[in-house]
């Protein structure tokens, strides 16, 4: 492939490396990264040395460096999830996704409007709720606004749902909350995902696979068919159109799910799977909705809970022995300790024992290859608290791997 004709990406709040190796999955090349925690830096310099590191985001100038087709940023969520302060896009840590937007908009002056084509965000379900569900019309209005300066954006009354639309003019965005376990990988993790097309109105079909037709309808007629995809609660679509040909706002209640993961492709066949089966406990239960990860009891089968920060995860699995004798503890996932000599038929389960997720284990629930952050660029070892915390952090590459494929399929690079 001629790299000169490759669609490109550059990566804010990078971590280790998560949207560069989707994008390198689905034929777009990452061109530079910004991050400032040392460990995911060096994972990332290990994978993808050649691609650029910036450092901080806040003193970078969009204007000034190398221009890309997509930019993509999970800005910080800490300030915006249900497990934090709740303090939203007012807090530290959350309130760099403006610096985001800026870098954004420098980049378009300084191109006359051409790059990016396209912006992913990616963030908790959570952002939909902070300060009474007025951050995530924040974050709308603030990247609707890199299009077209002074738009306004209506917050519905009841409240923000998991997938919705705004179309403008001559530009679109649109986003939908993926759940991870849908799309390859055994972990529970709702995240939204948040397209924007500054180049046209084909956000929704980025994000939303209609099963027929065109999915277009007027005002006053009801969508002819349902939006795709897992939106978790509930199937309800948000669409706001603001052409000024034509101002509305639409609530679409019977939208249909239609569109579940098959279960092949990136990640699908390297998770949470023992003989007989194993039970993924998650690390603090008390306080927490099901919404929030709690879920009841706190244990489920062949599912883990969401990865993050915070709580250390455990599972418990089965001590395997064979016909011939005491063998070895079971592991998580498709490293299961069995020699070439003994088959899975010689194997007999019995009784559990509790432990907490292996890094390794970790790296296969957000969909990494083994051992992705196990050395960074120099060599040295990367230590399983650091391992834990970036992974916590990162995306489940597998859902990302769907995001920008369909980008990548909505536009065609303007190399010179």
């Amino acid at each position: 492939m001629d790299m000169k004709q490759c669609m490109t990406l550059g990566s804010l709040f990078d971590g280790i490396g998560g949207f560069p190796l989707a994008a390198v999955r689905v034929g777009i090349k990452p061109v530079w990264a910004s991050e400032i925690e040392k460990a995911p830096v060096s994972i990332t310099k290990r994978h993808f040395p050649d691609m650029r590191h910036l450092g901080d985001i806040t003193k970078l100038d969009g204007g000034g460096i190398e221009p890309v087709d997509i930019i993509t940023f999970g800005s910080p969520c800490q300030d915006l999830s249900i497990t934090g302060r709740r303090a939203g896009l007012g807090g530290q840590r959350s309130g760099l996704f403006m610096q985001a937007v800026r870098i954004v908009k420098e980049m378009r002056n300084a191109t006359r409007e051409s790059y990016p084509a396209r912006i992913v965000w990616e963030n908790v379900p959570g952002a939909f709720s902070t300060n009474g569900g007025g951050d995530f019309q924040t974050v709308i209005e603030e990247i609707a606004r890199i299009a077209e300066a002074g738009v306004s954006i209506p917050r519905p009354a009841a409240g923000w749902l998991s997938a919705g639309a705004v179309m403008g003019d001559c530009w679109s965005l649109a986003w939908r909350v993926l759940d991870a376990q849908y799309w390859g990988v055994p972990q529970h993790r709702r995240r939204i995902f948040l397209v924007a097309d500054f180049t046209g109105r084909c956000a929704g079909e980025i994000l939303f696979k209609p099963e027929s037709g065109t999915g277009d309808f007027e005002a006053g007629e009801k969508k002819r068919e349902g939006a795709a995809g897992n939106f978790g609660s509930g199937s309800e679509q948000y669409v706001v159109d603001i052409r000024h040909s034509s101002d509305r706002i639409q609530m679409n209640p019977e939208t249909a799910v239609t569109l579940l993961s098959q279960g092949d492709g990136d990640g699908a066949k390297t998770g949470l799977y023992c003989l007989p089966v194993a039970y993924c406990i998650v690390g603090n239960t008390i306080d927490r909705t099901a919404k929030s990860g709690g879920n009841g009891i706190g244990v489920k089968e062949e599912i883990s809970y969401t990865l993050n920060t915070m709580d250390r995860h455990a599972v418990a699995v089965p001590f395997i022995r064979s016909k011939y004798g005491e063998y070895a503890q079971g592991m998580v996932g498709k490293a299961l300790m069995a020699s070439d000599d003994i088959t899975t038929s010689d194997l007999i389960a019995s009784p559990y024992a509790v432990r907490r997720l292996t890094p390794l284990e970790c790296e296969r629930l957000q969909g990494y290859p083994d051992g992705w952050t196990e050395y960074g660029h120099d060599g040295k070892q990367i230590s399983d608290s650091q391992r834990y915390k970036a992974l916590g952090n990162s995306v489940a590459v597998p859902c990302v791997v769907y995001v920008l494929s369909e980008t990548r399929k909505s536009i065609k690079p303007k190399r010179d």
